[in-house]
């Protein structure tokens, strides 16, 4: 009798670890268990604890733990292997079990649970194969960390009952530990082995989201429709994510996580990347929760669902250069050629220029500027003027969001033009006054042949939206006048059949794009086709003041939203910091659209030290403490695991709040500690330094092994000489530059993925939790 083996998530990660030498035994294990299930080398027999889950011998010390799933019609049994692990951590206790949410199997892995947790809820692990005391232990398969029991401690979920543990989908055999659990550690260790769904129900819970958000946000996504047969493992094994183990296995598992993130996603994420929508739909969530990874595969998907062709009707676009290079790259290795080759990858000023270049005559096209070129300009007027009402940066950013933003063409269109997020309210003669600056600026920067990126974006807009309209009414006047078939007519004559140019635009970091920007990618996809537009961002993130109102701009994602919690990058000591410069009672974040969003529940399940806060007296005592740290860094990352040697660089970033400070950080690390840099641009980092550095805005869309945020002193996080005066002349406008300066500090924080330093020199920043 021959047997087909395919493998459980949870035992794929766990042979990522092993020693090569038991890999390539379970290689010839799952060769002989193919071939024979029964051959007696095996060994194979049930554990006591639950029938359903069979021991099978791969070498003198390891196991493979497995669960039949059926048999087909021509006899061939299927079996899933749930866990490969040493001999001594098999126990009688252990339980595979099918979600009675998501109808998936669940292998419940005690061997990890922390010794008070067990204690307290009255369970002894059985050894099946109990060692002889002439036998070394062998390591755990994951580090357990026991925790002496805390005196009459109250329960860290004594709010809930297993009745609604048991409706939340966590598994039966969790319910009362976790009940019992009476610290984050503890539930922690709990959580070490448990399946995906009981992990983030409880530490939603543990984080304060509330049952009916917990139900909305975690359980119900991944929920089956109906109730499934308990008892049918065969059926739950289509329903669970497995790898089928054939020749190939060893290449596979020998790629380790990198494959697992190619190949798997969390339950929450795959609904979402596969689910069909009947317009556009948005995904939000904290920094790492893995939006970008979803908006990648949601590409991936949409592309595997198009007909035989040669064109790109599908659009991957983002805010910035960099985030885009690195986006082709991260697309370039999940999906195959031919599929990549359907996809249009472009930065959204890229692709406003290419519309630009399509409309403009040739020798006529403006030199596109920034916004920093803009703001010269702005104050060399007001100066020849002596104008001194206005501020100039208030004037281009309410040239950039309102006139602009709203395509604005008149005076008499400006007086009635929203103004929702900009401040004080402004009478009839301060925007008569305003429109007539505005005016003169425009003609200055005509007069110079040039324009801004915002310009640039308005007026691609506007050509695409016509570009949008004469596709409308041409595919009326053919329904009108004999339907589809003069499309033939049209070809056979010579002419272009004119159509939108994206059937599926995918949009990353969302929160940054201008109003124009979306204006401009609502006209490029069909509005009456399914799956238009897929948004992923997070508002807490934006660092840019380009506020937008997705509904006004004919974008409606009312009711497909969804929002991810768990972070797969950030450690949560890193995380709860980070939380606490974000977390002010008097902002709000918008989600795009009318409404508010909030990171209730975002937690993270990666462990690491607690980030550092390093006061210093003066800016070169700073520079001098950041040497030390990243010299013991780079020292301590020029090893690795296994006592080889290992190259540092790239992993190791500095970060600081702007372009001067950049330079001086560099010119110190490099003249006086001898460490190389490369600078961060916006096309990534600039030569071949093993230590990055960049401002804060460079780091969007980033992450480093070890991270150092310095000079995060009062006065330059916000920069208070920038807009102190906004305080008593504007309240509204002084909160919002305050909420962007967190938000700055938020998303640099998170660019750390195991270890974090923050210091500073004078008065810490009021954002900073110290």
């Amino acid at each position: 009798m021959t047997a087909r083996l395919s493998l459980y998530r949870k035992a794929e990660q766990e042979l990522y670890k092993l020693d090569r030498s038991v890999k390539a035994q379970f290689y010839d294990f799952c060769h002989i268990f193919r071939t024979n299930p029964d051959q007696p080398g095996l060994k194979k027999q049930k554990l006591k604890g639950d029938s359903r889950i069979w021991s099978a011998r791969v070498n003198q010390s390891y196991r493979a733990l497995l669960t039949p799933t059926g048999v087909d019609a021509d006899g061939t049994e299927n079996w899933l292997v749930i866990a490969v692990r040493h001999r001594r951590y098999v126990y009688e206790e252990l339980q595979v079990a099918v979600n009675r949410v998501t109808g998936e199997i669940e292998f419940v892995d005690l061997a990890v649970v922390g010794d008070s947790a067990l204690r307290r809820a009255g369970i002894t692990l059985t050894p099946s194969e109990p060692e002889s005391p002439a036998q070394a232990p062998e390591p755990a398969p994951e580090p357990v960390q026991h925790v002496a029991e805390p005196e009459a401690a109250p329960a860290l979920l004594a709010a809930y009952d297993a009745g609604q543990l048991r409706d939340l989908g966590v598994a039966d055999q969790l319910i009362e530990l976790a009940l019992a659990v009476t610290e984050s550690t503890e539930l922690d260790q709990l959580l070490q082995g448990a399946p995906l769904l009981s992990k983030d129900v409880l530490y939603g819970l543990a984080a304060g989201m509330d049952i009916d958000e917990v139900r909305k946000e975690i359980t119900k996504p991944v929920e089956l429709g109906q109730r499934p047969d308990l008892d049918d493992f065969a059926a739950a094994a289509t329903r669970t994510k497995v790898t089928a183990v054939d020749d190939d296995v060893q290449a596979a598992i020998d790629e380790g996580d990198f494959r697992a993130w190619k190949v798997f996603l969390h339950p929450t994420q795959e609904r979402i990347v596969h689910r069909h929508y009947n317009g556009p739909a948005r995904v939000s969530g904290g920094p790492g929760t893995g939006k970008t990874i979803v908006a990648l595969h949601r590409v991936r998907h949409l592309a595997e669902q198009l007909p035989p062709g040669h064109n790109k009707p599908i659009l991957l676009t983002t805010f910035t250069k960099n985030l885009t290079t690195d986006l082709r790259l991260r697309l370039a290795s999940l999906v195959e050629p031919e599929l990549l080759a359907r996809v249009e990858i472009a930065h959204i000023d890229q692709l406003a220029a290419r519309v630009l270049g399509e409309n403009t005559a040739p020798g006529r096209g403006k030199q596109r500027v920034y916004d920093h070129v803009a703001l010269n300009e702005m104050r060399q007027l007001l100066a020849e003027l002596d104008d001194r009402r206005w501020e100039p940066e208030f004037l281009l950013e309410e040239w950039e969001q309102v006139i602009l933003g709203q395509s604005v063409p008149t005076r008499s269109a400006y007086f009635q033009a929203r103004r929702a997020g900009r401040g004080r309210a402004l009478t009839r003669p301060e925007r008569n006054h305003i429109w007539k600056l505005i005016e003169q600026f425009t003609a200055r920067l005509d007069k110079l042949g040039v324009e801004t990126w915002g310009q640039a974006s308005e007026r691609a807009a506007r050509f695409e939206i016509e570009r949008a309209a004469k596709i409308k009414s041409r595919r009326a006047y053919k329904e009108e006048i004999g339907g589809k078939d003069l499309i033939h007519r049209d070809n056979s004559s010579g002419m272009r059949y004119l159509g939108h140019r994206f059937q599926h635009i995918v949009v990353d970091e969302a929160q940054d794009l201008r109003p124009a920007h979306w204006k401009m990618l609502r006209a490029m996809a069909d509005p009456d086709l399914a799956n238009d537009m897929f948004i992923a961002g997070d508002t807490h993130q934006r660092i840019y003041d380009h506020q937008v109102t997705l509904g006004a701009l004919g974008i409606n994602i009312r009711g497909r939203s969804s929002r991810l919690t768990l972070s797969y990058r950030t450690t949560k000591e890193i995380l709860v910091q980070a939380m606490r410069v974000v977390d002010d009672k008097k902002a709000t974040y918008d989600d795009l659209d009318d409404g508010t969003d909030n990171l209730a529940g975002y937690r993270s399940v990666l462990h690491g030290p607690a980030p550092t806060f390093v006061p210093y007296g003066t800016w070169d005592d700073e520079l001098a403490g950041l040497a030390t740290t990243l010299t013991t860094w780079r020292d301590e990352l020029s090893t690795n695991e296994n006592g080889a040697p290992s190259d540092p660089s790239g992993r190791i970033a500095v970060c600081v709040a702007d372009r001067d400070m950049v330079s001086q950080a560099m010119y110190y690390l490099v003249t006086k500690a001898g460490i190389t840099c490369a600078e961060l641009t916006k096309d990534g980092p600039k030569g071949d330094g093993e230590v990055h550095v960049g401002t804060m805005h460079r780091f969007k869309g980033l992450e480093y092994q070890r991270l150092a945020i310095v000079g995060a002193s009062d006065g330059i996080i916000p920069q208070t000489s920038r807009i102190e005066r906004y305080r008593t002349e504007d309240p509204p406008r002084y909160e919002r530059e305050q909420r962007k300066a967190r938000s700055l500090l938020f998303v640099a924080t998170t660019r750390a993925r195991d270890a974090l330093s923050i210091s500073w020199h004078g008065k810490p920043s009021p954002y900073l939790p110290v």
